[in-house]
């Protein structure tokens, strides 16, 4: 029922809607689906696309990999995207210097309906920004520029919209216009945009603002940090963490640095933030930092880690958490056992 708000009824209450119940996990409805798809394609959309001319599309997906740099996926919805083209993909630009499908053989080319991701951009795009190939490369740089004043203008008049709310901090009360600086950091593109979004949505009142000068993908940097500095800002990492340099930054400036792996408690904490009723939290303490220099199996526990112990101590039932590339894949983790080397 709430999609019809957004205009989809479905065929069994007389809409034009087709519904398909699928699960990959459970391989259930793929048939159904890939039917569904082609039944509508063929009874009211003009499918085609002409393969024979520069290509278009729209980034599925983006991350920053640590050995290969900016990775997006896109979809060609028109032309034919080849190695070596220059693109432009949201306020991103560079050339493609390699391409994978979806089995992560590389290929030379991809047709219009093909997924392919590609490596060779100089910064990571957003989900849903569209990309096309240019002429050349100062073309892809000047298109990538206007495009990101563009965005940095209508984020700014976004940022800028109020509506009330009550019981703000002492400093709302006494009548001060306040800024609150957000920096966004997450591991997906994806990720970034659904939480920037939501916090825009949330309702503050007319005498504080509420503004993202900062998103990226990645772990935190030490430009973040700087950045933070100049302009007061809060930075929210989602699902990732700072480098070392930018953590050391950090704690020398007393940049408030926080971090995420649910956007709802983001949204919570920042909300409340503005209300003036953010409660008290826990500080972490790291006790020490360890680097895996080899992952062993054992049929009695499984995979044990070998690894180097780089900075303070390491003690057996303390919670660990995995980094890779400064997003986080293991969390609330408990070291069970300990064995030195011999």
């Amino acid at each position: 029922q709430q999609l019809t708000e957004f205009g989809l009824v479905a065929e069994e209450y007389g809409g034009d809607t087709m519904f398909v119940d699928v699960s990959a996990l459970n391989k259930i409805g793929i048939p159904a689906l890939l039917d569904a798809v082609l039944l509508t394609a063929d009874a009211g959309l003009d499918m085609r696309a002409n393969p024979n001319k520069d290509a278009r599309g729209v980034a599925i997906e983006a991350k920053l990999d640590k050995g290969r740099g900016a990775v997006a996926t896109v979809l060609i919805q028109s032309g034919t995207l080849e190695v070596g083209d220059p693109i432009v993909a949201g306020t991103a630009y560079g050339r493609v210097r390699a391409m994978f499908d979806e089995n992560g053989t590389p290929v030379e080319f991809a047709t219009p309906a093909r997924p392919v991701s590609v490596l060779g951009l100089t910064s990571v795009p957003r989900a849903g920004d569209t990309f096309l190939v240019t002429d050349d490369d100062r073309t892809a740089r000047q298109i990538a520029e206007k495009r990101e004043a563009a965005e940095r203008n209508a984020l700014l008049a976004r940022s800028r919209k109020r509506i009330s709310l009550e019981d703000f901090t002492k400093a709302l009360e006494d009548g001060k216009v306040e800024s609150l600086n957000l920096i966004i950091k997450g591991d997906v593109s994806g990720a970034v945009e659904a939480l920037e979004e939501s916090l825009l949505k949330i309702e503050v009142d007319d005498s504080v603002q509420l503004r993202i000068i900062h998103r990226g993908v990645g772990a935190i940097t030490e430009s973040d940090v700087n950045l933070a500095t100049i302009d007061n800002a809060i930075i929210i990492g989602f699902n990732v963490r700072p480098d070392t340099k930018a953590r050391e930054r950090s704690a020398r400036e007393g940049v408030d640095v926080r971090f995420y792996s649910v956007i709802y408690a983001a949204l919570e904490d920042v909300e409340n933030a503005l209300k003036g009723m953010l409660k008290p939290e826990f500080e972490e303490v790291q006790s020490g930092v360890a680097e895996i220099r080899e992952v062993f199996r054992s049929s009695k526990f499984g995979n044990v880690a070998g690894v180097i112990v780089r900075s303070g101590t390491i003690t057996r039932n303390a919670k660990a958490r995995v980094i890779r590339d400064g997003v986080v894949v293991g969390d609330n983790l408990a070291i069970e056992s300990l064995r030195r080397f011999k």
